[in-house]
């Protein structure tokens, strides 16, 4: 016969290791949620081989590398979650946490970034490191921090050159009465109305075809477009203006950025700044090659510009640094000029 006491005793140890198992299964769910990775939405337009989408992949090992464990990085290229118009609202609902504009799509939210824009402002690309780098131009990158937007870094695309489907493109003159496409942008659709050529804006996909057709006479891009895109073929004269800079802002949430555990801010800044590195150099590198590239083609020629000749051109455009000093800011476009060497 069973002692009522050691069923009692067997009844209580069952109902502990019960009760151990239940409390187990719900504390693991928490411990596995404490222990998982935070998940980062890197979008972008562009594909996965140009200098931005091998700067995204860089940064994606760097960070993982840097926080293992503590971060997992997703980087979504050619416009697979949001393209150039939804981005930055995605960014700002949380949908995504990094994002490359190009510099030009933020001056709706500070009229400061139009100093990228200003034509001739710049000498060459070190120059734009060089106000980059400095107090100035760190300074755009938490301008923006009041409208949720906070900028980790800036990723070069490369300096601009001008193109037309005429033979003699070497002054400001040499421009008059000429449609060029542009980017939606006040400053550039300015820039050219200042030369009083027609500037029309157009999505980048249509550019070639309005080259080859004569919709537009001419447009300005970096090297590695102009080659990518083959409008060296559409056009006769490619002027080496380096006139302006097509650069991008790697932006994030900065609600989400400052709720980060310090230990993970500091790992992902390293890796951006280690990115940032690899993927400038390796625009710069691009440029180099597809320029030599467009020379041995030999389909457009290229139009090398004498000092006399730049400073024509920066002589006609002075006035619109002027009738967009208001919204920049007059000690910025200062910092930018002193950036020149």
């Amino acid at each position: 016969m069973t002692n009522p006491h050691t069923v009692r005793k067997r009844s209580f140890v069952a109902a502990a290791m019960m009760s151990a198992a239940l409390a187990a299964t719900m504390v693991l769910p928490d411990l596995a949620l404490a222990q998982s990775p935070i998940v980062i939405k890197f979008s972008h337009v562009v594909a996965d081989k140009t200098p931005k989408g091998q700067g995204a992949l860089k940064f994606k090992e760097l960070a993982e590398k840097k926080l293992p464990g503590k971060v997992e990085v997703q980087v979504f290229p050619s416009s697979q979650l949001f393209g150039d118009a939804k981005e930055l609202e995605a960014l700002l609902l949380g949908d995504v946490q990094f994002i490359a504009p190009s510099l030009s799509k933020f001056d709706r939210y500070t009229k400061k970034i139009q100093v990228f824009d200003l034509p001739f402002l710049f000498d060459d690309l070190d120059a734009v490191d060089r106000f980059q780098n400095s107090a100035a131009g760190q300074g755009l990158l938490t301008s923006m921090t009041s409208r949720g937007l906070l900028g980790l870094a800036y990723w070069h695309n490369g300096m601009k050159q001008l193109s037309t489907n005429k033979d003699k493109l070497q002054r400001p003159e040499d421009v008059k009465g000429l449609k060029f496409r542009i980017q939606a942008s006040d400053v550039l659709e300015a820039q050219f109305r200042a030369l009083d050529a027609n500037p029309q804006k157009m999505a980048f996909a249509e550019v070639y075809q309005a080259l080859q057709t004569g919709v537009v006479d001419g447009q300005e891009n970096t090297w590695s477009n102009i080659y990518s895109q083959k409008f060296f073929e559409v056009q006769k004269t490619i002027a080496e203006t380096n006139h302006g800079v097509i650069d991008y802002m790697v932006v994030t949430n900065a609600k989400w950025w400052d709720g980060l555990p310090a230990d993970v801010r500091k790992g992902l800044s390293e890796a951006m700044a280690e990115a940032t590195t690899y993927a400038n150099k390796l625009a710069n590198d691009i440029n180099e090659a597809d320029r030599k590239r467009i020379a041995d083609a030999g389909k457009a020629k290229i139009q090398k510009l004498t000092k006399d000749d730049l400073a024509a051109w920066r002589k006609a455009m002075e006035p619109m640094w002027k009738k967009f000093e208001g919204g920049i800011g007059r000690d910025l476009i200062d910092a930018a000029l002193k950036a020149n060497k």
